[in-house]
């Protein structure tokens, strides 16, 4: 079974990217840590089995920390533009556009805030949409890491729901639950919105551009 890896990415641009993480990061060192979340990210997407992988990308890479190395790993993958007012309408507008660029298959979707990932855990998703119409990965901060939908389509269920808050999640289960999908969950994860988010993801990755670059900060 071939499906979509979409992949929901902002250039990492200092002073842009990863923000939150500042201080004790500079926000050249905060856009450093961005560009290895997003560089492992695509590589565990590139090596998962069976997959296309979608980037649905925002942002100037010609202003971005290893833009010429993010640039390289894209020209491996479908990437559209970002579009839509509010997040949750530029959710539901990349599955949408997902869905037009390859019909028929099914989207697992995920970020760039969970570097952690791993082909196993990308392809087990998958996996779980031939007997699901609908999967959710929610995040340890309330949030939510990974959707997957048979039917990319069904996203527009996204449209509403709050982001960025500690009840995302739960709101996110609960729009996917009116509209009849009825989601499995995926195991849970934490994503890097914080250092001390930071420094327990890279413990978990020794080793990783991701873990690299988020010793470089003291």
């Amino acid at each position: 079974m071939t499906f979509c890896l979409l992949i929901v990415a902002k250039a990492p641009v200092p002073g842009f990217a990863k923000t939150r993480l500042c201080p004790p990061a500079t926000p050249d060192q905060a856009a450093g840590i961005a560009a290895a979340a997003l560089l492992d990210t695509l590589e565990a997407a590139l090596t998962t089995p069976n997959t296309r992988v979608v980037v649905a990308l925002t942002g100037d890479l010609g202003k971005a920390t290893r833009g010429t190395e993010i640039t390289a790993a894209l020209e491996k993958t479908d990437v559209i533009p970002q579009r839509g007012d509010g997040f949750d309408l530029r959710l539901a507008n990349a599955h949408a556009d997902t869905a037009s660029l390859h019909p028929g298959e099914s989207v697992v979707q995920i970020g760039m805030d969970t570097p952690q990932v791993t082909p196993e855990s990308l392809a087990a998703a998958a996996e779980s949409l031939t007997t699901r119409e609908s999967v959710l990965g929610l995040a340890e901060d309330g949030g939510w890491w990974a959707l997957g939908l048979q039917d990319p389509l069904h996203a527009k269920a996204l449209a509403g729901v709050p982001m960025s808050r500690a009840d995302t999640g739960r709101e996110t289960l609960r729009a996917l639950t009116e509209a009849g999908l009825r989601p499995g969950l995926l195991p849970e994860l934490s994503d890097v919105d914080t250092m001390a988010d930071a420094r327990r993801v890279s413990a978990a990755i020794p080793g990783s551009r991701f873990a690299r670059a988020v010793a470089a900060v003291r």
